[in-house]
Parts: structure tokens; sequence; C-alpha cells
């Protein structure tokens, strides 16, 4: 079963990812760990990505679909995974259902997770007092909203195109959540 959870910062993505993966034994690949694992094994694409994040760039599309691969062709990802992160643009979904094919994989489905921007600023400024993250001002979490709203909503038509989009009403608890990702996952297992 090879999952991509999509959405915005405050959606859910990082904690529904990791109850699938616990739930169904498979891989949550989340870009952001996978990069610092890279650089801290000195993985030859971790010692690519080094100076490129030192300097605060954009880590490079070729690059973060190598990692993807790489990863990918781990043994424990053989039965599926689930990835969270990434894709971000329409480049980086072409990018990645190319390289998928390349492998002889697909995408089983899609969940775009929705929510307001209101419970998602809530629950970052939120997150941001619990756990004193600077970057979490209510200015920066607009700022990416909007970056998600032109860059990364588009990629939802996408996956619908494909017939592998889910919506997931994620404006719920993390439970309710994950039980309408649940059923939605039994519902793909029969097909």
């Amino acid at each position: 079963m090879n999952i991509l959870l999509l959405g915005p910062q405050g959606s859910g993505k990082g904690t529904q990812a990791k109850r699938i993966s616990a739930e169904y034994g498979i891989p949550q690949i989340a870009t952001g760990d996978m990069l610092r694992a890279a650089i801290a094994s000195r993985t030859p694409l971790g010692l690519q990505v080094k100076p490129v994040l030192e300097r605060g760039e954009l880590v490079p599309d070729g690059l973060m679909i190598d990692l993807i691969r790489e990863r990918l062709e781990e043994p424990d990802a053989a039965d599926g995974f689930v990835l969270d992160g990434f894709p971000r643009t329409t480049p980086q979904a072409d990018a990645l259902d190319s390289m998928l094919r390349e492998i002889g994989r697909e995408l089983t489905v899609v969940f775009a997770l929705q929510v307001s921007d209101e419970i998602c600023i809530e629950r970052l400024l939120k997150r941001a007092r619990e756990e004193r993250r600077p970057d979490d001002t209510p200015e920066a979490i607009r700022t990416r909203l909007e970056l998600y709203h032109r860059e990364t909503e588009p990629l939802i038509e996408h996956y619908r195109t494909q017939g592998v989009l889910v919506p997931v009403h994620a404006d719920g608890s993390p439970n309710e959540v994950f039980a309408e990702i649940q059923a939605a996952l039994e519902q793909v297992a029969v097909r």
C-alpha cells in the first residue's frame, strides 16, 4: 500500500502518517527526517545536500527524488510506504510519478487532509506554545498557508485526475481523522 498525505501545515499529516505507519507496518517517509538522517549517516546524497541546507536553501527537486528513490529501495518499504511532506509542487508531483513508474510502483491512495486555515492557525499556535517553536508566529503561519494554497493545493486536482484522491475531513480529533482514513483504506483494499 503506497500512500501519500497532502494537506496544509497543521492539518495533522505527521500525526496521521505515524499512525498509518504503526497500524499497517509500512514506513513513514518524512522528507525532512530523511534529509537529516542522510546528513547524519554521511551518505553520498547526505554529503551533497548538507551544504545546500546549511546555506538555508531548498534542496533541488532532483535530489529529493533521488533521496526518496533510495529510501523506497530499502527492504522495509517493499510492502508500501506513507509519504509525508513531498511533493509540494506540480513539478515535484510529476517527478515523483515518473520515478515511481521507473521503479514499478504507483500510489495506491492520496489522502487530502482538508481543514480550514483558522483551525490550522489555531493548531500551529498551540504547537508553538507547547513546543516553544519560534518559527510558528502568526505571520509565518499565514505565509506558509498562502504558499500551500498557491503551490501545493493544485496537486489535489493532479491526483484526482489519476483516480487515487480521497478527501479526508481533518478538522476532527486525531482519532476521528484516523477512523476516516482506516475506512477509506479498507475500501481501497477491496478494489
